[in-house]
């Protein structure tokens, strides 16, 4: 499979959880999942990453955490994106919120992003206007050295 493929591949399966309802710490499709299972259970389905396990963690643990352990994941089985390079579809987003590094998106077309938000479940929506306008933002490849 070409990474053109594969970078499709991560954008079919993350529209097959598109309308799953948010629901903290769930990664079933359809029924419910968080902002960090969404990333793990695409990526692991089209194999460019192992399915891990995050471990619990509480709706607001950006709000009492200085610990940035979804950082921490993305930086293990991701390569980090020079500033000012624009991410590629299939890509991986991940905002600052509070104290920390805790919301991850899927990039369709940058800006044009895929991710479960609290309240919305899976959606489609822009990375850079809404909720997430001004964020800092780190992107990883799961392709490259």
């Amino acid at each position: 499979m070409t990474e053109e493929q594969q970078r499709q591949s991560v954008i079919d399966e993350a529209l097959t959880w598109q309308n799953t309802p948010h629901h903290n710490g769930a990664h079933i499709k359809g029924a419910g999942v968080d902002c960090g299972w969404l990333p793990i259970m695409v990526y692991s389905a089209v194999g460019l990453m192992p399915k891990v396990e995050p471990g619990r963690y509480p709706p607001d643990f950006m709000m009492h955490r200085g610990e940035e352990w979804y950082k921490s994941i993305a930086d293990k089985y991701g390569h980090r994106l020079p500033a000012g390079q624009l991410p590629k579809k299939g890509d991986f987003a991940l905002y600052k919120f509070g104290r920390i590094y805790s919301h991850g998106a899927i990039v369709m077309d940058w800006p044009r992003i895929i991710h479960s938000y609290v309240g919305q479940g899976v959606i489609q929506a822009l990375g850079d206007q809404g909720q997430l306008e001004g964020r800092d933002v780190i992107f990883y490849t799961l392709w490259g050295d």
